[in-house]
């Protein structure tokens, strides 16, 4: 089975990732725009980085919750998808189990369900899931309107 870099390329994409498969010498967020004005789409995966053993959230207020054996992600897990949306390009996030639901990742700020995964199971498996499959093909929808108005001349009015 592929990974989901595989499975983009398999569906006709050419996943790139700054890093990995595109480099800059520039400031990261300058660089991440330009890769994202030569992107059609954006997809994020929110993966546990940082552990909360013990903490609480708005502590020494009326409205104080505790957030214990929580994870937080990456920073960028939250930049890169609000600049995507900010130029218009259709967004995908996937959220690890356990990354705490904020910012960007909080369920219905996008507008787009966010599925969660688990990295005990097998993301062979998930790829061929009704889940996944939906969420593709709406995203991949959303693509081929941006590519379309791309190429499309701009309109006076």
């Amino acid at each position: 089975m592929l990974s989901l870099s595989e499975h983009l390329k398999s569906r006709g994409y050419d996943p790139r990732t700054l890093g990995v498969t595109d480099y800059d010498v520039d400031a990261p967020l300058k660089a991440i725009r330009r890769l994202m004005l030569e992107s059609n789409g954006i997809i994020t995966i929110a993966f546990r980085r940082a552990l909360i053993i013990q903490g609480n959230v708005k502590p020494e207020t009326d409205n104080t919750y505790a957030i214990d054996n929580s994870w937080l992600t990456s920073a960028w897990s939250h930049i890169e998808p609000a600049m995507a949306f900010q130029i218009g390009i259709p967004v995908l996030i996937i959220r690890e189990k356990g990354v705490i639901e904020d910012g960007i990742l909080e369920k219905g700020v996008l507008g787009t369900y966010m599925p969660e995964f688990d990295l005990k199971n097998s993301y062979k498996e998930y790829l061929q899931s009704s889940e996944w499959n939906q969420l593709i093909r709406k995203w991949e929808n959303q693509v081929g309107k941006v590519v379309e108005t791309k190429g499309n001349p701009p309109k006076l009015y």
